[in-house]
């Protein structure tokens, strides 16, 4: 198994070999693609799955630095801390595996906490809007969860034929 990510597209793709299994549609970067500590960008290049945290946890699950808070996310809870960048649900922690490209130094996927992550009911998917992450529907990332080991291929491009 591996995911591609068609940043283009605002597509994740689960592969098995090349068959395709699942197709989910996201949410990347606002200020789209980029591997700088600091750009509010989604990384590019090949990337693995380092850790899966979350499991086991109701739909709508706050986390907050990677731990749960016991909260789940209702409109009334988003109301009361506006501006708040929503992690919910499941997260797939991504480490980068292309050594000064987005592994290293200024550009580490992982020490920059790029994940895939469950969003708000509200949040749009299939158009850029996130703060570096990949966005997904919280029963979509549930369900890619319970499908992808740790340590999966996350290739992630402006498009691929």
């Amino acid at each position: 198994m591996r995911i591609e990510i068609d940043a283009t597209k605002q597509e994740l793709r689960l592969l098995d070999g090349k068959r395709v299994v699942k197709r989910y549609s996201v949410s990347t970067a606002k200020r789209g693609l980029g591997e700088k500590n600091g750009s509010f960008c989604t990384p590019r290049g090949r990337h693995i799955v380092r850790a899966k945290i979350g499991a086991g946890q109701p739909l709508g699950t706050v986390f907050v630095r990677r731990r749960p808070t016991d909260e789940v996310w209702t409109p009334e809870l988003h109301a009361k801390y506006p501006g708040r960048d929503w992690i919910l649900t499941r997260i797939l922690w991504l480490s980068g595996c292309e050594r000064g490209r987005n592994r290293l130094g200024d550009v580490d996927t992982m020490r920059r906490y790029i994940y895939i992550h469950g969003s708000p009911d509200a949040a749009e998917m299939g158009k850029p809007g996130s703060i570096g992450c990949i966005r997904m529907r919280n029963k979509d990332i549930a369900e890619l969860f319970d499908l992808v080991p740790a340590y999966t291929t996350v290739e992630i491009t402006e498009g691929k034929a």
